[in-house]
């Protein structure tokens, strides 16, 4: 077996990068009386002091760019359940929204229900890289629901986690 091949262009490398697991996140925020959200799956945990996380999102995301105004935003850990809610907010037009649980903040941040955690967060910096910005999130406030088993994704495909042992 050859461990290493040439990558031949953007289909060979998103096949690669999709090998990796990542949990799935929603970025959501109130504007004005609707809210307005999107799917990330490249989140990091960055620093415990200061508090700081980021994800990655394609230039010229029209929702990231309505996102980027408002003091807080919401990131909710998605759930084992929300396969079908992680769809609906990446999809391109229509109301993301439609039949989704959601709570508001006063501060504007709106975190999905039945996710596994929420975090209270504002843009800290933006960073260029390749054909994504990294964000720089604050995290202002946090709290978990244990018992919910995460969304993950792995070669383009939605799964859950089963413990092992």
């Amino acid at each position: 077996m050859n461990l290493l091949t040439p990558i031949d262009g953007e289909t060979d490398l998103r096949r690669v990068f999709s090998r990796f697991p990542t949990g799935v996140t929603a970025l959501c925020a109130m504007d004005q009386d609707a809210p307005v959200g999107m799917t990330a799956s490249a989140f990091v945990a960055i620093s415990i002091t200061p508090p700081l996380v980021s994800v990655c999102i394609k230039h010229g995301s029209a929702t990231w760019r309505q996102l980027r105004s408002f003091g807080r935003i919401g990131i909710s850990f998605l759930g084992a359940s929300h396969a079908a809610t992680a769809r609906q907010l990446a999809q391109k037009g229509g109301d993301r929204f439609q039949g989704l649980g959601y709570e508001t903040t006063p501060d504007g941040a709106v975190f999905l229900t039945d996710a596994g955690a929420w975090l209270d967060c504002s843009v800290e910096q933006e960073i260029a890289a390749g054909d994504h910005d990294i964000i720089l999130f604050r995290l202002h406030r946090a709290t978990t629901a244990e018992e919910i088993m995460p969304l993950v994704f792995h070669s383009s495909v939605f799964h859950t986690l089963t413990p092992i042992g």
